[in-house]
């Protein structure tokens, strides 16, 4: 549970710290004041990373070196830990270095040190995208849900995304004749220990939610389809030759994609606006019960102005997974502060 978060030049934050209490937190703003960066900075604490920048150094304040994130994680009762995240563009006081430092209580660690820490799920209305958007931005929505919980998957997901960066260069070396096929045999081990490892547990919670949507009376009729590009010795030596021709590896898990699907529609293809956002609320549900049951925690929910958004069923549906739960929530809809009577209340000018 996350009790304490302090920033300093972090995004349009000078000097910032601000307490929650074990509810829900209702941080209330116009735009522009800051609702979402400090949504940011508070995942980038869970997760270790943004769900928005780009370039780690586009979290820094204009005009300096390096940003700081902080804050007071409850393990159980009176038990603090402090996670802090630095960022920074790569040069400090005239020197190069990581562009991100992790420390656990004052200790640096790696970033796989701090996942689960503080699990969470962040709901905002840009996530119609893991319908509409891209296959990549539904493999993210896989890989940050699956690192919070499963320390293989973290591993693998890394290993997997180093080695494959590696074989791809080699690939090019190869296609330029300065790097010779026999350079491929131990990236090529690595991808596919790694790349099923990733598959398996991308396919396990697939089912999970799955399952999830047969006993839902709202999602009954939803479902995710695994489009997997197997990852195996066969495919690769089936592919050689045009992964020679093209300089990149063309099957694995990095070709993954979900389907999902309203009875037999593909919904991306086919359905409405609001449709989507139903979908997409399915999978937020699947994400907040799937990462409680491995984890054995409950989830901080991060709610970023989502209620203009939906209708009142799915209203309902959010604030009943709410109840018991720690929960921070963005608006700038005067409206919603009625609805949170017994909120903390945040106000942003």
């Amino acid at each position: 549970m996350l009790r304490k978060i302090t920033l300093s030049d972090f995004r349009n934050y000078k000097n910032g710290e601000y307490e929650f209490s074990d509810g829900v937190n209702l941080i209330v703003g116009q735009n522009a004041k800051g609702k979402t960066n400090l949504l940011e900075a508070i995942y980038l604490l869970g997760i270790g990373d943004s769900f928005r920048a780009k370039r780690t150094e586009e979290m820094v304040a204009f005009g300096q070196e390096l940003g700081r994130v902080s804050g007071e994680v409850e393990l159980k009762k009176d038990d603090l830990m402090t996670l802090e995240i630095i960022v920074n563009g790569g040069v400090v006081m005239g020197k190069v270095v990581n562009k991100r430092k992790y420390l656990i209580d004052g200790v640096s660690k790696r970033r796989q040190d701090l996942l689960g820490m503080q699990p969470l799920v962040l709901f905002r209305p840009e996530d119609v995208e893991l319908i509409s958007g891209s296959p990549d931005v539904r493999r993210k929505f896989l890989d940050r849900l699956l690192i919070q919980v499963d320390k293989i998957y973290a591993n693998s997901i890394s290993t997997y995304e180093q080695a494959l960066r590696r074989r791809n260069k080699l690939l090019d070396a190869i296609r330029e004749g300065t790097a010779s096929r026999y350079s491929l045999t131990f990236w090529d081990g690595l991808l596919i220990k790694h790349g099923q490892i990733i598959q398996e547990k991308r396919r396990e919670i697939v089912d999970y939610i799955n399952d999830l949507f047969k006993k839902s009376e709202l999602f009954r009729d939803l479902s995710i389809m695994y489009d997997m590009s197997a990852m195996s010795e066969a495919r690769l030596l089936q592919y050689k030759d045009a992964e020679l021709a093209v300089g990149y590896t063309l099957v694995g898990p990095h070709k993954d994609d979900l389907l999902i699907k309203d009875k037999t529609r593909d919904l991306a293809v086919y359905g409405s606006r609001g449709e989507q956002r139903m979908a997409v609320l399915a999978l937020k549900m699947g994400e907040i019960y799937y990462m409680e049951e491995k984890g054995e925690k409950k989830v901080l929910l991060l709610l970023d102005d989502i209620f203009s958004e939906l209708d009142e069923n799915h209203k309902e549906e959010v604030l009943r997974v709410m109840f018991g739960r720690q929960v921070i929530v963005t608006t700038a809809d005067e409206g919603d502060v009625e609805m949170f009577k017994d909120a903390r209340m945040i106000r942003l000018n």
